[in-house]
């Protein structure tokens, strides 16, 4: 099992105060703080080997183009891409999605297509598609869920036909914490033809994703949700699709030779790569990636699992507490409601307990109109929150029960 009091050594900001009570971070659904390795090896870059990578023919650009690419072929082993070309640097989820959106629709959309996604999306893979569908007259089609926030796979079926162009669905629900079967899905959807983009910002931290046993074409994911700087972010597509598609932007590096009369684009990766490089931020994803590899997926996996049956066994002994998203097969998400407590109230008096949480809709409006509720409290946990702290959230919730009476 994790060593998990060595592991929280590695991770300063948990060794802090918040209103004289020892912090308790449950909000790693919205961004996982850094480790040590990650933030000494942002200021080493900052304060001795800064230089824009393949521009320059001294030493410090030599040295700093040598580690970005090492980065690339860092992400490629932790999904198990095929090619460092079909690793494309990003600055986040989703500017990966925004770049599929505009790239795929501009060369495969027209009027009358059909893109699908799913009723448990986060804004980011529901806003770009609503955009490009309005560009090109598509129609938008949405997959159900269920009472349990799974979705519905026989509706599926029904609503995927030759007319649909992309399906574009979450691995993981960053509001309900569900697990897709995003394998059965790319497999349906491939015997229609239809390529499949998948959301992986919450699946990533949690050691489930393998792009090539999953065949999915398009994967996206942030470095700041996977213990990793801000500001950087991957997308993944295979190397026949990103062959096909245009660039998304236009500038430096992301050319081969540039005149007025015609340019050349530089090959994969480079042809989505525009302008000038997080390279500190590719290295120190890489530095979070090989962190977690330290510890071991399977090992982060299971110790997690725990984390999430004693969440949610603790949390459902408290009368009144109504927990949403319990499919069968989740994350370690917990998102909840006190009967009669708005849920900004809940998280705003937790928060003078010393317990970090998220509150409102998670950048999933229709996730809660499916529910009809406005938002929900939500506990999202890693391997270094602990069974303690669980038990701290049962008895600030005790007290506020009482508060409320």
């Amino acid at each position: 099992m994790l060593d998990v009091n060595k592991i929280r050594n590695d991770f300063p900001a948990l060794d802090q105060m918040v209103y004289g009570q020892p912090l308790v971070y449950f909000d790693n659904g919205a961004t996982t703080l850094k480790p040590t390795v990650v933030v000494d090896t942002l200021k080493e870059i900052y304060s001795k080997r800064n230089s824009n990578v393949h521009r320059g023919i001294h030493y410090l650009s030599l040295r700093m183009t040598e580690e970005y690419e090492e980065a690339r072929k860092r992400v490629r082993k932790f999904i198990n891409a095929g090619s460092d070309r079909e690793i494309i640097f990003t600055s986040g989820t989703t500017a990966s999605i925004n770049t599929i959106s505009s790239t795929f629709g501009e060369e495969f959309v027209k009027e009358g297509d059909e893109i699908l996604i799913s009723a448990m999306e986060h804004h980011s893979n529901i806003v770009p598609w609503q955009i490009l569908a309005k560009r090109k007259s598509a129609i938008l089609k949405v997959i159900p869920m269920n009472d349990k926030g799974e979705i519905v796979m026989e509706k599926l079926d029904d609503l995927m036909h030759e007319g649909t162009r992309i399906l574009a669905i979450n691995h993981v629900s960053n509001a309900l914490g569900t697990i897709n079967p995003v394998k059965e899905i790319i497999q349906k959807a491939h015997k229609e033809n239809i390529p499949v983009l998948l959301d992986g910002a919450q699946a990533i931290p949690h050691g489930i994703v393998d792009v090539q046993d999953l065949d999915c074409d398009f994967y996206v994911f942030s470095g700041h949700k996977v213990y990793g700087p801000n500001g950087i972010g991957v997308l993944y597509g295979k190397e026949e699709w990103l062959e096909k598609l245009p660039p998304w932007q236009g500038g430096g590096d992301m050319v081969e030779k540039v005149s007025f009369e015609k340019t050349i684009y530089a090959d994969l990766p480079f042809k989505f790569e525009a302008g000038t490089a997080n390279y500190p931020g590719a290295v120190g994803l890489a530095k979070a990636l090989d962190y977690i590899d330290t510890l071991g997926k399977d090992r982060i996996t299971a110790y997690e699992k725990e984390l999430l049956n004693y969440a949610t066994s603790r949390l459902s002994g408290i009368d009144g507490l109504k927990i949403f998203g319990t499919a069968a097969n989740k994350i370690s998400i917990v998102s909840f409601l006190l009967e009669g407590i708005h849920q900004e109230d809940t998280g705003m008096i937790l928060d003078k307990m010393g317990l970090a949480l998220r509150t409102g809709t998670h950048c999933a409006e229709p996730v809660m109109t499916r529910f009809g509720i406005d938002g929900t409290v939500r506990a999202s946990l890693v391997f270094y929150n602990t069974i303690e702290e669980i038990d701290r959230l049962y008895e600030g919730l005790i007290k506020l029960k009482q508060m409320f009476k």
